[in-house]
């Protein structure tokens, strides 16, 4: 009898090895297909299955599955990764898997389309125009008024977003855009918003249903990188339902509420503004739901994919909190420890580290900046904080400043 796979199109470092290790609790084997899976440290690491093809080639991908498929049962294709979900849904479409809507994950991933269509249906969202040259961003924010937030149409993880509060910082970002230094995936188009003032809060939400709600906070601008993150965050009822309430109205608006989506809001003086819709589970927050209510996103997602039952029951109330570890300068890592000592903390969930001595720093203000991060759990707010600045504190590296040129 085949074994049964699980087939995951591409990965990423926030939940690529969640779901690895989700998918073999649940008796499947793993491969991952990927354009270069030595990007991804946990293949490697793992011992993980992974196979090299472009996974922008819909047909390669195709001709791959069905190859694999002459030796394991393909239980279901799926992957974490935002820029490819769209491509896994017509894979699942051609094999007749379970699988998201193709058509709406283009939609959503496509800002400025997701913008109109929320607009459209009455949802709360910042004022926007799309721009393709410096004129056009120019006009935009002079229509909107600074600060706005420049943004890529199509992108992920805060790569190229930049609160521009002046002139001279519109017209910087605007040059870094388009002037070669950021990677487009495809033709250059920039979303020019208003910047929504208020407490940040994100929805997890499984089909149709949300099931948490966490707050978090970010380093300081103009760059949006998070820094910590807390489950669940701290609402009233009415606070709750009406963040729960405009996120259902997203999935309508978006024809979304087929597996994961994590919608982003600002809490503004008008109540709750929509930021983003992500149709995937959110890079930060997974863990954190898990270790907060007892649910497993990741694994009731693949529950989903492999066509079986899924369980999004609450198993428990704990409060659990996640601090991301950023650098403050850019250079050379001399040395990094003191994870054995935070993970050894009563009540510390996990310590990660993305890097190791030796390792170049260089802040692009995007997700990538974080070099690990630390979870706590306890039963109460207070004291998941204190845990959390205890494990915290027990980390320290030393960063060697490049070169300047010349020297």
């Amino acid at each position: 009898m085949a074994r049964r796979a699980l087939v995951l199109v591409e990965g990423t470092r926030a939940n690529g090895l969640l779901y690895v290790k989700a998918a073999q609790r649940l008796g499947l084997h793993p491969i991952t297909l990927s354009a270069d899976p030595a990007q991804y440290d946990y293949i490697a690491a793992g011992g993980i299955q992974a196979i090299r093809v472009d996974t922008d080639d819909l047909d390669a991908l195709i001709r791959e599955c069905s190859r694999l498929g002459a030796r394991y049962d393909i239980a279901g294709i799926s992957s974490a990764e935002e820029e490819v979900y769209a491509t896994v849904g017509k894979l699942c479409r051609h094999f007749d898997l379970p699988g998201p809507n193709p058509a709406s994950i283009e939609r959503c991933c496509d800002k400025f389309v997701q913008r109109q269509l929320l607009e459209e249906a009455g949802v709360p969202i910042p004022a926007y125009r799309l721009a393709t040259n410096a004129t056009d961003v120019e006009s935009s924010a002079a229509e909107i008024g600074l600060p706005v937030v420049l943004k890529p149409a199509v992108g992920s993880g805060s790569s190229g977003v930049r609160l521009c509060r002046n002139v001279e910082e519109l017209a910087e970002h605007t040059t870094y855009l388009l002037g070669g230094k950021h990677i487009w995936r495809s033709s250059p188009r920039i979303l020019v918003e208003e910047f929504a003032q208020g407490p940040y809060y994100g929805a997890n939400i499984m089909g149709n249903e949300v099931i948490a709600i966490g707050v978090a906070e970010f380093g300081p601008p103009p760059h949006f990188v998070f820094r910590e993150y807390t489950h669940p965050a701290p609402l009233t009822d009415n606070e709750y339902k009406r963040i729960a309430d405009v996120s259902l109205s997203c999935l309508r608006a978006l024809d979304l509420g087929w597996g994961p989506t994590n919608i982003e809001f600002r809490w503004t003086k008008l109540g709750p503004v929509v930021i983003e819709v992500n149709p995937r589970l959110s890079g930060g927050e997974s863990q954190l739901v898990q270790s907060a209510h007892g649910v497993d996103l990741v694994a009731e997602h693949i529950k989903l994919v492999i066509g079986e039952e899924w369980d999004l029951r609450k198993r428990y109330s704990q409060t659990a909190a996640k601090r991301l570890l950023i650098p403050d300068r850019d250079g050379i890592l001399d040395w990094i420890d003191g994870d054995s000592r935070a993970a050894a903390v009563p009540g510390v969930v996990e310590v990660k580290l993305h890097v190791e001595p030796k390792t170049p720093i260089v802040r692009k203000g995007d997700y990538l900046d974080s070099i690990g991060y630390v979870i706590a759990a306890s039963t109460s707010l207070d004291q998941t904080k204190a845990i959390l600045l205890c494990a915290v504190d027990l980390i320290d590296w030393s960063i060697t400043p490049f070169p300047a040129l010349g020297e």
